[in-house]
């Protein structure tokens, strides 16, 4: 649930966290805000798993047999034990999404969220370990490629020139990600989002800034790692502080931010909801109890 409201806010999850991210798919499809085809995604998961991960890393014909049958062990595993407390989640939120929220309320949402997200991202780090002993430079540069290609993207999304297109572009993701939660918000409803946005401290060219520290960091990790033959236990250990660097920058200057930058997303996330309409709440919860049914659907053989 923390995510789907963090989707309402126009802050961008940066995390680079490896194989992880792909072998961890399952986990993202059950925070896709909005999207109407959940059991669709999800039945197809480690199908589409793998062509983000090979694309991402480009695996050898060799490589590619293995990471495929990691893959569909992740999905099964993931079918059979942590979709249950996904739905419950789903389920506890319908009654509050009903009532007026505050800051506190979305960021315990947050902290739940995480918490039930943990045994999915810790065996997908587990898997991720296992693979890394077969990648090789040509691949760690595949890697610094596709790493340069979202940079790029992620500039022309956040970066814009003309402070005015930025602003707009900002408004229009925020309210689109709301919308998909309430329906459609009205003008009283798109003023208090551009006006939330207008003060918001995100700041894209420090978030720019840190995504490049992080893609600096994964790489020296990689070739640390293969290059001195660790073993599992510490590629384990190493590509786990990559998540936790990710959730908690090294960087003072970042990690302030981060930390007041999620306080705000939090009031702002309460403030957007407490603006909408009874039948906008209704909508919400609607919704809400749509992914709740797809997961208990998915949850069966």
């Amino acid at each position: 649930m923390s995510r789907i409201k963090n989707r309402i806010i126009d802050v961008p999850h940066a995390g680079a966290r490896l194989l992880a991210r792909s072998l961890a798919l399952l986990a993202a499809v059950t925070l896709l805000a909005g999207c109407s085809s959940v059991r669709l995604a999800y039945n197809n998961a480690s199908q589409l798993s793998w062509w983000w991960v090979d694309g991402y890393v480009d695996f050898s014909r060799e490589q590619a047999p293995q990471v495929k049958l990691a893959l569909d062990g992740f999905v099964d595993w993931h079918r059979g034990t942590q979709l249950p407390a996904y739905a419950a989640l789903l389920a506890r939120v319908q009654g509050p999404i009903l009532e007026p929220l505050n800051g506190d309320q979305t960021c315990r949402w947050q902290a739940e969220v995480r918490e039930q997200l943990e045994p999915a991202l810790q065996r997908a780090l587990a898997l991720a370990a296992e693979q890394l002993p077969g990648l090789g430079e040509t691949q760690f540069k595949h890697i610094e490629v596709k790493q340069a290609k979202s940079l790029v993207e992620a500039r022309e999304a956040f970066m814009q020139t003309d402070p005015g297109e930025r602003l707009t572009a900002s408004v229009k993701r925020t309210v689109e990600r709301a919308e998909r939660l309430y329906g459609r918000l009205d003008d009283a409803q798109r003023r208090l989002v551009r006006a939330g946005v207008l003060v918001s401290p995100f700041d894209p060219a420090l978030w720019l800034k840190e995504r490049q520290r992080r893609q600096r960091e994964l790489l020296v990790t990689l070739r640390r790692l293969v290059a001195e033959r660790a073993d599992v236990d510490q590629r384990l250990a190493a590509l786990r502080m990559l998540t936790v660097h990710t959730e908690r920058s090294p960087d003072p200057v970042y990690r302030a931010y981060q930390i007041k930058l999620a306080q705000y997303n939090c009031d702002f996330a309460a403030r957007i909801h407490n603006a909408t309409t009874p039948v906008q709440r209704l909508k919400a919860r609607e919704t809400l109890k749509g992914w709740e049914d797809d997961f208990r659907a998915l949850m069966a053989p």
